[in-house]
């Protein structure tokens, strides 16, 4: 518990700094948290091959393209460009006909564009949140926060039903509506005012978004259960790594891009 305390307080030493200055240090910061979850998906033994290094460095480099391309105007409703997936889609895919099976397969391929696409169009959001409003911004990772937060300590209080018990023994019925309708209360609260007078609207897609994050969590749960390992990684001493920390973020912020409009 101590080391737990301990990184949390070192990890928001150095994010609050980079996100209330925002601009290239923030898209910098986001770039590099990118690049560290590609590498826990990479380094996952059974859902693929290990890839060469070539691979991993294109992957990377499509990743990050996507990652920082259009911050700024109408890309939030549009997002990232044909262009990017092109490049990304026919390159990953092409290296496959260079190797042989027992090193790159067309299987190992997909599983690799789709885990580019997944972080390459959240943590794009995640810029496109920031470079929009800061309070918009934290009102989405508060979503995240308090959904998070008081969906373990309400399970543990009042539990009694276990929501998906293959995927994450833990989580309850309970836990989860109370944590979500607290974190709804909590990030409309916010919104009300930091960013503009609360609509019903408002109240509606933040209950969405509560909901989505917790499918993230649940899906990033599922992904490390076929895998049989506890954490994605050990970078954050007492947390595991970037995707056990961003798991519900990485659904939240695709949730921001559909149901931006209706806010």
């Amino acid at each position: 518990m101590k080391k737990r305390i301990i990184s949390a307080i070192v990890m928001l030493i150095i994010v609050i700094p980079v996100v209330w200055y925002g601009g290239d240090l923030f898209r910098l910061g986001v770039g590099v948290v990118s690049i560290l979850a590609l590498k826990e998906l990479m380094d996952l033994k059974k859902s693929h091959q290990p890839f060469p290094i070539l691979v991993q460095l294109i992957a990377v480099i499509s990743l990050l393209f996507l990652v920082l391309t259009e911050y700024e105007g109408y890309s939030i409703l549009f997002g990232i460009t044909y262009r990017g997936l092109a490049i990304m889609l026919l390159s990953l895919l092409a290296l496959s006909l260079f190797y042989d099976d027992k090193k790159y397969r067309a299987t190992d391929a997909f599983f690799l564009i789709s885990s580019v696409v997944l972080l390459g169009v959240s943590f794009n959001a995640m810029i496109l949140a920031r470079m929009t409003d800061l309070y918009l911004f934290i009102y989405l990772i508060l979503i995240f926060i308090f959904t998070d937060t008081f969906a373990m300590l309400m399970g543990m209080a009042f539990g009694r039903h276990k929501l998906i018990p293959k995927v994450s023994p833990k989580k309850t019925v309970e836990g989860s509506v109370l944590g979500t309708l607290i974190g709804t209360i909590v990030a409309s609260t916010f919104y009300h005012f930091f960013v503009s007078p609360i609509t019903f609207n408002v109240i509606i897609v933040t209950l969405a978004l509560s909901v989505i994050g917790q499918i993230g969590d649940l899906i990033f749960s599922k992904i490390k259960r076929e895998n049989d390992i506890k954490d994605f990684s050990n970078l954050i001493p007492g947390h595991g790594g970037i995707l056990d920390r961003l798991d519900s973020t990485i659904a939240i912020m695709l949730g921001f891009l559909l149901l931006y409009s209706f806010i």
